[in-house]
């Protein structure tokens, strides 16, 4: 979901806002995929709950969470390198370095590192964080 999501934004942002520097794609889109990334996990892990019938360990969670990221960031990085082999560069020349004159395959690692590394830290960091709360919580008996 969180991947037809990112491409569904991607898709049509470019398609309706002409301009690559503008509000949207500077500022709408990252805020759009953390959102999107931190209510998919917190829904993924209400689904793991609602399988098991209990409310999951924090490291259950936690690997879940990371597990849902880890598909994402594969899911959206296919995505690109798709759209890079169809489309071509012309998308990689609002990227961050493309204005230096540096190559172009650079700037295209650069930006699938990115989006991959980034989705996957961000996915531990919101894992963590929903993990937290959302985990089964040992009770200790104190008997004298």
């Amino acid at each position: 979901m969180i991947a037809a999501g990112l491409l569904a934004w991607v898709l049509i942002a470019r398609s309706v806002v002409t301009n690559p520097a503008s509000l949207v794609h500077s500022l709408g889109g990252p805020i759009f995929f953390n959102i999107l990334h931190f209510v998919m996990i917190y829904l993924g892990l209400k689904e793991l709950e609602r399988q098991k019938g209990d409310r999951p360990t924090f490291k259950e969670g936690l690997k879940t969470g990371v597990a849902i990221s880890f598909v994402y960031a594969l899911t959206a990085s296919l995505f690109f390198m798709g759209v890079l082999a169809v489309i071509g560069t012309r998308w990689l020349e609002s990227e961050p370095g493309a204005a230096s004159g540096a190559p172009t395959s650079r700037i295209a690692i650069q930006a699938f590192a990115g989006l991959f590394l980034g989705g996957m830290l961000l996915g531990l960091i919101y894992s963590t964080v929903i993990s937290f709360f959302l985990a089964k919580r040992q009770s200790t008996n104190y008997t004298d």
